[in-house]
């Protein structure tokens, strides 16, 4: 059985991050303090495709052999505010610090692995037959590429 969506019909969007709200009113409540106001997002990472290996002269075996996969996702937006009394020792300059970090992209990419062949391409000096050679082994190092920033203010 096959299910077909209607024409013009909206389809789901992924998304980059879900916004949560950290309930501190208890703490309000029972302490009779004033309390930070806290929101963020959490990131939701997306997967992408596995890049491709690539052949160079010479190797047998492509590299790298173990692919990098690269993950990317949004950091949500992050505020945090908090009351400040009696900023200048008066009840008028009542004020409120804030600290605010705005979403921002980042891209990770995963480890690959570089194993190389005990064996050379075929030699025609030797008949075609391969030449025995030291192995390569190695891993390519992991990537984090993003600029998160955060503003400071008091108002």
């Amino acid at each position: 059985m096959t299910c077909m969506a209607a024409a013009g019909a909206a389809t789901p969007a992924v998304a980059d991050s879900v916004p949560v709200g950290v309930p501190l009113d208890a703490v309000k409540t029972t302490l009779g303090v004033d309390t930070p106001r806290v929101a963020t997002g959490v990131p939701v990472p997306v997967v992408g495709a596995p890049e491709a290996p690539r052949f160079h002269k010479g190797d047998l075996l492509p590299s790298p052999v173990l692919p990098v996969v690269p993950i990317t996702t949004e950091l949500g937006g992050t505020l945090v505010g908090t009351p400040v009394p009696n900023l200048l020792g008066d009840p008028k300059t009542d004020g409120e610090g804030t600290v605010e970090a705005p979403a921002t992209n980042l891209l990770a990419r995963t480890p690959g692995a570089i194993v190389g062949a005990p064996l050379t391409m075929p030699d025609g000096s030797n008949h075609g037959i391969p030449n025995l050679t030291t192995p390569k082994l190695g891993l390519t190092a992991p990537e984090v590429i993003g600029a998160p920033t955060a503003l400071l203010g008091l108002r």
